[in-house]
């Protein structure tokens, strides 16, 4: 069974399940948003999820005339912000950007005080991108993939990789590599992608497996390199970037998707209204440049096939953390 394809496939699966609104969107439309509403990013500032939550919150903040801000609130693999995201007074006016590694932290962190699926109300998968393997420059000399790994095996311990934080999927993408390429680099975590990012660009650690939208910049700046995407196939975004289907590793497909919830309790009005100014704000022409530029796809599955597929995430990473036995550092 191939346990790496975490969420390209899925995603797509439900998306061809039938793109009907949820049925909330037929019901009496509120005033929403009557004033400012925040959105809880569980990261600090740089790293994917604010990648895509700032481009979110502008477009949402022009289509609606009310402002969306962002509260980074970074922290234990993004399971703080969920936290306090989780507690906020379900009223429509606090909304959650959270990652696949919210899928993931129940199999990593045992005594999480939430629950992602019974304390969030899940409403738009907003973004799907392939993780990259990328790579300090500076620190390393080889150019292709294959004396790369060479490197890696005839040194084992010598380098080591940056995450967003123990059980994200930075964190797996990582051990997973390391399983399947039979190397050993030491785990480094860090409070999100944007600092272990920036210690990558200041050659304080040498490589990270993260997603393409926070990478995307960095790369084509000549900052770092990107070695592999992790996938079956290139990325249009990065046509000169090698997969790893074509670099011998067929079952190293890594994705990294975002999504929005809302606390539990939230009225189902305002969770319509939510939908549909969310989803009107990705398909706006500067989000979907955004998008495009960062090699991202919106999957635009209704509210219940989200739900749906968060649910399945949640059983699948399950399923590769006991594999690959990683373990929080």
């Amino acid at each position: 069974m191939n346990h790496m394809n975490l969420s390209r496939r899925s995603v797509l699966r439900y998306a061809a399940a039938g793109l009907a609104a949820s049925p909330l969107l037929g019901q009496a439309q509120s005033a929403w948003p009557a004033k400012p509403v925040t959105l809880v990013v569980p990261f600090p500032a740089g790293g994917g999820t604010d990648a895509f939550a700032r481009p979110l919150s502008a477009a949402f903040s022009r289509l609606t005339g009310k402002q969306m801000i962002i509260d980074n609130r970074g922290g234990a693999g993004g399971t703080l912000g969920a936290s306090i995201a989780a507690k906020a007074a379900p009223d429509g006016y606090t909304l959650f950007m959270g990652a696949v590694h919210h899928t993931i932290a129940p199999s990593m962190y045992p005594k999480l005080d939430y629950d992602i699926e019974k304390d969030f109300v899940p409403l738009v998968l907003a973004a799907s991108v392939p993780q990259v393997l990328v790579v300090n420059q500076k620190k390393i000399a080889e150019n292709d993939f294959k004396s790369f790994l060479e490197m890696l095996r005839k040194s084992p311990g010598r380098l080591n990789y940056g995450s967003a934080g123990s059980g994200t999927s930075h964190h797996l993408a990582g051990e997973l590599f390391k399983q399947q390429t039979k190397t050993f680099i030491t785990h480094i975590p860090y409070r999100g992608a944007g600092p272990a990012l920036q210690d990558l660009i200041a050659g304080n650690v040498d490589m990270m497996f993260d997603g393409l939208g926070s990478s995307s910049a960095h790369i084509k700046g000549g900052r770092i390199k990107a070695m592999m995407v992790a996938s079956a196939k290139r990325n249009p975004a990065f046509p000169d970037v090698p997969c790893a289907a074509e670099l011998g590793l067929p079952d190293y497909t890594v994705t990294t998707w975002y999504g929005v919830w809302a606390p539990k309790g939230t009225p189902a009005d305002m969770q319509a209204r939510a939908i549909d100014e969310i989803r009107k704000s990705i398909l706006t022409d500067e989000a979907k440049a955004v998008w495009a530029n960062q090699g991202a796809e919106f999957a635009n599955l209704s509210q219940q096939q989200f739900g749906q597929f968060i649910g399945g995430e949640v059983k699948r990473w399950a399923q590769v953390v006991k594999l690959s036995g990683a373990k929080l550092d």
